[in-house]
């Protein structure tokens, strides 16, 4: 039987794709086995499917000054000889890493211990775990046309961003029931992460009586972002954050205002909906999500508008944009070649076996 590691953590961006992989994994009987560590979130979310599960040491590698700067790197020594020792003990084909801290020992110790290392970068521009993740892989996986020329040439392949198959699979009729929303208006989804986005939860809550004169709106705000002073507006509706449902909500919706997380916009592309993306800016981040939004938008997927440019003219003029044109969004998001990465990620896993 083929065997294959998986790993990556620290949030759940760098542990969805893997659970995206799980499925076709299984049906071509692969033995899974899953690293990261010791209690990070990705064990809980690997753990309910039954996979195998190893735990190691993990330091975080900061681009800023902390005193856990001076001990971190000898957590990671510790996990680079855990991972080795594991590695050697399972004896995989193939390691697929996602990314994040955790992946960096076992990346490495991939190679020292001479299996095929295949990592995926989901952002425009890889995170710093990825870039010391890159001279011990065999090949790399990115999510953006322009990522391709910051890779090895003989290491980048475009694949896009494995999402989960499910969420093709939405109900929009389960959607109006769980909702309680008419087939009269169309419907706008708003999604925050699972924290939420303040700065986008405040201008669509100081804009309802405009937005709901021609829309509808499902409002994903963030866990403890509820305003329980809009609940009995007609044609809203607020949540937390919703899981099993999620496939439902996006069947019935027309277009979407979100963040712009790699994860989250390529399930957007995947489903083939209308986007306005609301970038986290700059002070906040590293200025990824920013790149990746101006990416979709040159490739058409997306409209952007700039955490920093909100206001209520903007957000309306920018809903309104979306809408007209939402054919033309649509149009080339089905032309795009990101379409099939679970696919193309497979074939490349498939490849360093047989290899």
């Amino acid at each position: 039987m083929k065997r294959i590691i998986l790993t990556g953590g620290g949030t759940a961006g760098h542990v969805t794709p893997n659970i995206a992989l799980l499925p076709r994994l299984k049906e071509l009987q692969y033995d899974i086995h899953y690293i990261g560590s010791y209690n990070g979130i990705e064990k809980e979310l690997i753990e309910q499917f039954g996979i195998p599960y190893h735990g190691i040491s993990s330091g975080k590698l900061r681009r800023y000054f902390s005193l856990q700067n001076f001990t971190d790197p000898f957590r990671v020594l510790k996990g680079f000889g855990e991972a080795k020792r594991l590695i050697k003990l399972l004896n995989p084909d193939v390691i697929f890493s996602k990314g994040g801290f955790v992946s960096v020992p076992v990346v490495m110790a991939g190679k020292k211990c001479k299996v095929p290392t295949i990592i995926h970068e989901s952002d425009m521009t890889p995170g710093l775990a990825n870039k010391l993740s890159i001279p011990s892989a065999t090949k790399v996986c990115c999510n953006f046309p322009e990522t391709v020329k910051l890779l090895p040439a003989d290491k980048a392949v475009l694949t896009g961003s494995p999402i989960r198959q499910e969420l093709l699979e939405g109900d929009k009729e389960k959607a109006r029931l769980f909702t309680g929303l008419s087939p009269d208006k169309p419907v706008i989804l708003i999604i925050g992460g699972s924290l939420g986005a303040a700065a986008i939860n405040d201008a669509v809550r100081s804009n309802l009586p405009e937005i709901l004169k021609e829309f509808q709106i499902i409002h994903l705000c963030g866990r403890g972002k509820l305003d329980p002073t809009l609940n009995n507006i007609s044609g809203y509706v607020q949540y937390e954050y919703i899981k099993d449902e999620l496939k439902d909500l996006f069947a019935l919706t027309d277009i979407v205002i979100s963040r712009a997380g790699a994860n989250a916009i390529c399930e957007l592309l995947a489903l083939h909906k209308p986007n306005l993306l609301i970038p986290l800016s700059a002070n906040a981040s590293r200025g990824d999500q920013i790149l990746n939004a101006r990416s979709f938008e040159r490739q058409g997927f997306s409209l952007v508008l700039e955490e920093e440019n909100i206001t209520s003219e903007t957000l309306l003029s920018s809903i309104h944009e979306l809408y007209a044109n939402r054919r033309q969004y649509v149009d080339a998001m089905a032309k795009s070649h990101q379409q099939n990465s679970i696919d193309t990620i497979i074939d490349l896993i498939e490849s360093a076996v047989n290899e």
